[in-house]
């Protein structure tokens, strides 16, 4: 009896609380004098990274950066059509990340007053360690969802038995429509800042799960 050839695409999604979370600031002013402008980036700006710098020490925040400070000039129109005098322009962009995720929704509160700072919004993430752990188990739930997928198809046939022949990334057994699709990939969502519970009157910062996904390809014999 000449075996069945089955083909299937196996696909696992494992959910992970986030363990880090970068927050994306920025500082800027503006103003018809240059100077003020400058000297008053620099004051908040400073603020900011002394803060980002002490809590690094404190072990809340693993790392944090900043890009050189932007500087521009343009003269706006009036509604009337006129150039209006010229405005000068100055901001700063800075990274922070938290391993302590208390800590970061109390610095953003607190730095989300500020005058001049903007948050430009916070950026989930996993650990390295975790990552690697959970892509593996992943692949294996992949793997397995593809062996299920295969004995269902044979048992619908009226087979009893299934043999594994080739498994794969997604696009290398051939005949893939999707075969430049990554057969591996991860989400970092981003939460959505809402105000305060009963409980308090802090920012209620609330990271959706990490997403990580696997596809696999596999083909069978059954019989």
């Amino acid at each position: 009896m000449v075996d069945t050839i089955i083909t299937v695409e196996g696909h696992f999604d494992y959910h992970h609380p986030a363990e880090r979370g970068t927050a994306r600031l920025s500082t800027g002013f503006e103003g018809a004098e240059k100077a003020p402008v400058l000297s008053r980036t620099t004051e908040v700006h400073g603020m900011l990274a002394k803060q980002a710098e002490r809590l690094r020490a404190d072990g809340a925040v693993t790392w944090w950066s900043a890009d050189r400070m932007r500087v521009w000039s343009d003269r706006p129109w009036s509604q009337d059509g006129a150039i209006l005098p010229l405005v000068h322009h100055s901001a700063v962009a800075l990274e922070v990340k938290f391993a302590n995720l208390a800590a970061l929704a109390d610095w953003v509160e607190s730095v989300a007053a500020e005058e001049g700072v903007t948050v430009s919004g916070i950026d989930w993430a996993l650990t390295e360690v975790t990552k690697a752990r959970i892509t593996v188990e992943a692949q294996n739930g992949a793997v397995q969802d593809a062996v299920s997928r295969a004995t269902a198809y044979a048992r619908s046939l009226g087979l009893s038995t299934v043999s594994p022949l080739a498994v794969s990334d997604p696009g290398m057994l051939g005949g893939d429509t999707n075969a430049g699709a990554s057969p591996l990939h991860d989400m970092a969502m981003m939460s959505r800042a809402a105000g305060g519970g009963a409980s308090g009157g802090g920012l209620d910062l609330k990271p959706e799960d990490i997403t990580v996904s696997s596809r696999v390809h596999a083909r069978f014999a059954a019989s």
